[in-house]
């Protein structure tokens, strides 16, 4: 379990979500020009598109691969081409920034937009947004080894308790410690019984 290592999509996709989820019933076209100019202050602010810039590259780069793979003879003729395609879609990356800024608008209002927005671009949002995955591999190293301390615990909890009432019963299998490196398993892992 990873938690907070990106948060900028964990607010992207819970916007999604609720969007989705119909918590609102804005529609696109009564969303005021405030409204949308404070969605894309948030988003700026959060940073919930940045990691869409790659998909273009990417898809430039993959159609390349293809294309010469399948025609080695035409490779300068299909990196231009590709390339001379690829500059000429670029400006619908526009599009993919006003659906996200209606899917906020449509999941806030305005003054929440300007609330999330001022703290992501205040000195403590800012550290919250760049120290938020250092954060999440800590509490996700945390909960894993409670994770298994628990399952350990009840593990053996149960076998005392069951083999006092049942000598013959078949215990419960013991947990396995963490691994050798000091990271726990992501979750607890149970050895097969004895047969």
């Amino acid at each position: 379990m990873v938690l907070f290592t990106h948060p900028r999509r964990v607010i992207a996709a819970l916007a999604t979500v609720a969007v989705l989820a119909g918590v609102s019933l804005v529609s696109a076209q009564e969303i005021s020009d405030s409204h949308l100019k404070a969605a894309r202050a948030a988003i700026t602010s959060i940073k919930a598109t940045d990691s869409m810039d790659a998909i273009l590259p990417q898809a430039n780069q993959m159609l390349k691969v293809e294309l010469i793979q399948k025609n080695p003879d035409l490779e300068a003729d299909i990196v231009r081409i590709v390339d001379e395609e690829t500059l000429a879609i670029a400006p619908r990356r526009g599009d993919l920034e006003k659906e996200v800024a209606i899917a906020f608008a449509k999941a806030f209002t305005e003054q929440e937009l300007t609330e999330i927005a001022n703290f992501h671009n205040s000195p403590t949002g800012k550290k919250f947004l760049s120290d938020s995955p250092i954060v999440g591999r800590e509490v996700s190293k945390a909960v894993d080894i409670w994770q298994l301390g628990i399952a350990r615990d009840l593990s053996q909890a149960v076998g005392k308790k069951l083999a006092a009432i049942a000598p013959a019963a078949q215990q419960p299998a013991p947990v396995e410690a963490p691994p050798a490196n000091g990271q726990a398993p992501a979750s607890p892992t149970l050895t097969p019984p004895a047969q």
